[in-house]
């Protein structure tokens, strides 16, 4: 359903690739969608084209690019751990002028989701990038490193209960110190949206995405106006 482009990176003007897929209907806005650790595999692609059937616009870049081209993996342990030192060498200021690229490539209104390392990619987007209409953060561990900052747009983000990469009392210290963040809760382990994950739940899955569709909704993404 999609194409591949490219991007030039806000941060150092590095050109990395990208999957793009498009609405076939009225469009309702533009969307960076966040690989997790194991690249833009065919769950991210695939969920990219779900979305583009909802009447998005939506580019998931190729985060990894710099040091593993093309990068994609499967869901073993010594593949996560490979994603996992991938995403470790991706310092946030590189992110973000990553994640600026693409939405600077998308007309508006721009939402911005990520899923795992994206989860926190998505917060990053909302604290410090501009055009961002709305995001939502799925399982983004690594937010407690950038929990200071203050997102500037509207965000969700969404866990699971049983998540044993990320301790509840991580959570509560989002809630802490960002009360007016919607935090939801489900009945399930960490990449609860993924069928590849051992976790996947999908009454879990359906009910995040229709949150997170509904905020966007909420935040401008209304069929045809753009």
């Amino acid at each position: 359903m999609g194409d591949s482009i490219t991007l030039k990176s806000r941060f150092d003007g590095f050109e990395l690739s990208a999957y793009r897929a498009a609405p076939n209907d009225a469009r309702r806005g533009g969307l960076v969608l966040v690989q997790e650790i194991f690249g833009v595999t065919d769950v991210i692609r695939g969920l990219c084209d779900g979305f583009a059937e909802d009447g998005y616009e939506v580019i998931a870049p190729a985060f990894f690019d710099r040091q593993a081209p093309g990068y994609e993996s499967d869901y073993t342990r010594d593949s996560m751990m490979q994603g996992k030192a991938l995403s470790e060498a991706a310092p946030w200021d590189q992110v973000q002028g990553d994640l600026q690229a693409a939405i600077d490539a998308l007309s508006g209104p721009v939402f911005v989701t990520g899923f795992c390392w994206g989860g926190t990619a998505a917060w990053l987007a909302a604290c410090r990038c501009e055009g961002v209409a709305a995001a939502s953060g799925y399982y983004g561990r690594r937010i407690s490193e950038l929990v200071d900052e203050t997102p500037k747009v509207p965000i969700i983000l969404h866990y699971g209960k049983t998540d044993a990469s990320i301790p509840l009392e991580k959570v509560d210290e989002v809630a802490a110190r960002h009360p007016d963040v919607p935090i939801y809760l489900y009945d399930a382990g960490h990449g609860f949206v993924s069928d590849r994950s051992h976790d996947y739940d999908p009454d879990a899955a359906r009910l995040a995405r229709l949150r997170t569709l509904a905020l966007f909704s909420r935040s401008g993404g209304g069929r045809g106006e753009v």
